[in-house]
């Protein structure tokens, strides 16, 4: 049962969402985005749909998630095929990267909302949002897109604990982000190189690791896990699977980060 502070901003965010006489979520299919559109979808008398964009910066098993959800639950929903390596200046890989990315990306989320009759769109940002370095944030408060989570002062625990209490099953998702966050900036970003991303993580996960990243440094893997799993990784047989995998998928080195997973890691020199 929801009670207490949890209930109130929960409450909230329907009110927010209630002032709304259609609205089109912003959909990957991650914890926040998929508590979002659930509670959109449980306000009597709103009109709901979700966008989804589908591109080489999200592994294919995230886009075959929120189709099943979205079947599940009746949404209706509209795939988009951007293709950020065409951007101008995204390849590039520059600090703003997240900017030029966001801002062509939730043009055409804009752009064909409007066309559905959505004139509000809405996106998964949190509290927690705030305190890391993301220049994609200047490209949602440019285009009017609105974050109802963080309007109601909710945090990814707060997410986590709300979508526990309603069945959702991503309250206990691994926390994921944009393949190209983890190459550095200033390193070219490329399909081959997502792709080597995309194939280590998913190597990774198949070994029993949950939350976790892989960041490359040219041909290095520096590999990101939860404090409590440093331990299994260092065991001979374990670290052998993961060297031999990972040198399979193309990197020439392979290295375990002794401080831990943790989000923006390659923010740390920019911020």
């Amino acid at each position: 049962m929801i009670e207490g502070i949890l209930k109130e901003k929960y409450e909230a965010l329907k009110e927010e969402l209630s002032s709304f006489k259609g609205v089109a979520v912003a959909f990957s299919g991650g914890v926040d985005s998929t508590f979002l559109l659930f509670a959109a979808s449980t306000v009597p008398d709103l009109k709901v749909c979700a966008i989804t964009a589908q591109s080489c910066l999200f592994p294919v098993s995230e886009m075959d998630e929120t189709k099943e959800f979205c079947k599940k639950h009746g949404i209706h929903q509209i795939m988009l095929y951007p293709k950020p390596l065409e951007i101008e200046g995204f390849s590039e890989n520059p600090v703003d990267r997240c900017y030029l990315c966001k801002r062509e990306v939730f043009s055409r989320v804009k752009e064909t909302a409007e066309k559905e009759g959505f004139f509000v769109v809405a996106e998964g940002s949190n509290t927690d949002d705030e305190g890391d370095y993301r220049p994609g944030h200047r490209a949602i408060r440019e285009l009017d897109i609105k974050s109802p989570l963080l309007d109601a002062g909710l945090s990814k625990n707060d997410i986590r604990e709300l979508s526990h209490e309603l069945g959702l099953p991503t309250w206990d998702k691994p926390s994921f982000a944009c393949l190209a966050s983890r190459i550095p900036y200033g390193e070219s970003i490329t399909e081959e190189k997502l792709a080597m991303i995309e194939a280590a993580e998913n190597a990774l996960f198949d070994m029993g690791y949950r939350q976790l990243r892989v960041r490359t440094h040219g041909n290095l893997a520096r590999i990101e896990l939860l404090p409590e799993d440093m331990d299994r990784f260092m065991e001979e047989e374990s670290r052998e699977q993961v060297y031999k995998r990972l040198r399979e998928i193309g990197f020439l080195y392979v290295s375990l980060d002794l401080a831990g997973y943790r989000t923006g890691s390659m923010n740390e020199g920019v911020v």
